[in-house]
């Protein structure tokens, strides 16, 4: 089977590499700008009490980690590879497509500075969720729209803020979205060099485009569990 004709489909479970039992590669200890602690949990002891975790997917994720670290009320961002069935990954095999994994952004946030409803605004906002398997000029599984949600709470905000941002783009003339709101599984962090990309290098490549619908977060109907929603940043 080659492996281009699985970028554009997910691979099944005899078609995917079989990876490795532990990371191919170190990491950085901290966040290149934030400079917090880049492999961390909440309850760990390191995050602070009460934050939380995310996963966002919107195309190449070095764009998009950008946009999340820049977000006021993120405390710490670290892009990698979710969604798929190879374990510990490596950049050139999620490539291929035979890993199924998406690109994706870990996102530790505190809710009182922002607020999960929020930080789902700007995840509409910040790309086209109707491509299905590209983003833009990026084509592949790898670059598919999706949120891995952590608790229940993040599941319902997000699918009901997926329903109203819909209503949106359908006015606009938009298709359907397509993005995949899943519970989060493994997250295999990436290499040392896709980790903060656009600070490495400023004037790398950049393909984050959103449609140019706006997703105020009051279109997401209250989700018991957080804090009063912020401004959102921005706007």
């Amino acid at each position: 089977m080659s492996t281009s004709k699985l970028t554009r489909r997910l691979p099944t479970s005899a078609e995917a590499l079989p990876g490795r039992a532990q990371r191919a590669y170190p990491l950085p200890a901290h966040h290149a700008v934030l400079g917090t602690p880049l492999d961390s949990t909440p309850g760990d002891g390191v995050v602070p009490a009460g934050f939380e975790v995310v996963f966002f997917g919107m195309g190449c994720f070095w764009g998009a980690e950008r946009e999340l670290w820049q977000t006021p009320g993120v405390w710490c961002t670290a892009v990698g590879y979710q969604g798929g069935t190879t374990p510990n990954p490596t950049y050139a095999e999620v490539c291929t497509g035979a890993t199924g994994h998406a690109e994706v952004v870990r996102v530790v946030f505190d809710p009182h500075l922002i607020s999960y409803p929020a930080l789902l605004a700007r995840f509409w906002e910040s790309h086209d969720p109707t491509q299905g398997y590209r983003q833009g000029n990026d084509s592949g599984t790898q670059y598919r729209s999706i949120v891995a949600v952590t608790t229940p709470a993040q599941r319902a905000a997000a699918e009901a803020s997926r329903e109203a941002y819909q209503q949106r783009l359908t006015a606009a003339r938009y298709g359907t979205i397509t993005t995949e709101i899943v519970p989060a599984g493994p997250f295999y962090y990436a290499e040392a060099d896709h980790q903060q990309y656009l600070h490495q290098v400023p004037g790398g490549y950049c393909g984050l485009a959103g449609t140019g619908v706006a997703c105020p977060v009051g279109l997401v109907p209250a989700v018991s569990g957080w804090p009063g929603t912020p401004a959102r940043p921005g706007g």
